[in-house]
């Protein structure tokens, strides 16, 4: 699944490709829906963004936003979505069917880019709103982890509000901080030495634990886009997996101290981790975590 990293670097991407940077944007010519479960919303309906200039890309946590007059075209790539970009578009009209492409959005010069998803289980989601805060999932995103608001205390904050959940789910919670997912979550525990299943609460009271995983935070998201920066989209996946040091790395020797990384695992997902950098050679029981994982 895409996380904050991969769409900061998507979004630099975009703005170079769309002309944002350089000044010169380009205008949509076309968006068309194949895969009519992803549209969300309605009106406005994509017709609406045909011959308007692109004024801006952003990121809200994982939501991708094309500012476009006024309108906006958000996408969330779910756990199987991407962005494909173009260069040149097919003459054909894409037809609706079981294939990955779900919509296609076409530029005055006939590049574009198509958002596909793999996979039988659905979650790519467009919309096309006036205000990113028209999108459910915007208007309920907690803080980014990477504004200058986000301090130390800021994040005692939530973890004391969190209370007992444990830390893995808090960090996961898209409303409770933006675009952490399972992989980047399991990476800055692992670079804090601290176990998922650890309450919020204890590391709230504690400065130097509190300091630690701030730290954490902002060292791990910060290392990740700069390895992301320039990438291409086509690149972006496999990049992310070769910086990645615990998470999808089961069976395998961490990096820090040799020992074996673990794996507890869930019905719809599951976490890595060192037990020697991280639960003091315990293993960790492979029980469900707290709701905020969810």
């Amino acid at each position: 699944m895409p996380e904050l990293p991969e769409v900061a670097a998507l979004v630099d991407d975009l703005r170079i490709r769309l002309g944002v940077t350089a000044g010169e944007p380009r205008a949509i010519a076309q968006v068309i829906p194949v895969a009519i479960s992803a549209l969300k919303t309605f009106d406005p309906p994509p017709s609406a963004l045909h011959g308007v200039l692109i004024d801006g890309v952003d990121r809200h946590g994982k939501f991708l936003d094309i500012d476009a007059g006024g309108l906006h075209l958000i996408v969330h790539l779910a756990r199987a979505g991407w962005l494909r970009w173009r260069d040149a578009m097919p003459d054909a009209l894409p037809r609706p069917g079981k294939g990955p492409l779900a919509l296609r959005v076409v530029l005055d010069d006939d590049s574009g880019f198509d958002l596909t998803e793999a996979g039988t289980k659905k979650g790519l989601a467009v919309y096309v709103v006036r205000d990113p805060a028209d999108v459910p999932g915007i208007a309920r995103l907690g803080p980014d982890p990477l504004a200058p608001e986000f301090t130390p205390d800021a994040l005692g904050a939530i973890l004391a509000e969190a209370g007992r959940a444990q830390i893995k789910g808090v960090l996961r919670s898209q409303s409770t901080i933006a675009g952490i997912g399972n992989a980047y979550s399991d990476e800055i525990l692992h670079v804090a030495r601290m176990s998922p299943f650890k309450p919020a609460s204890t590391i709230a009271t504690d400065p130097d634990q509190l300091a630690i995983l701030h730290d954490a935070i902002a060292e791990t998201l910060g290392t990740a886009i700069g390895r992301a920066r320039g990438v291409s989209a086509a690149e972006l996946k496999s990049e992310k997996k070769s910086g990645l040091r615990v998470h999808g790395r089961a069976g395998q020797a961490c990096p820090v101290c040799g020992d074996t990384i673990a794996e507890v695992s869930f019905a719809d997902s599951s976490l890595q981790y060192c037990p020697t950098c991280q639960t003091g050679g315990k293993p960790l029981a492979d029980r469900r975590l707290s709701r905020l994982l969810k």
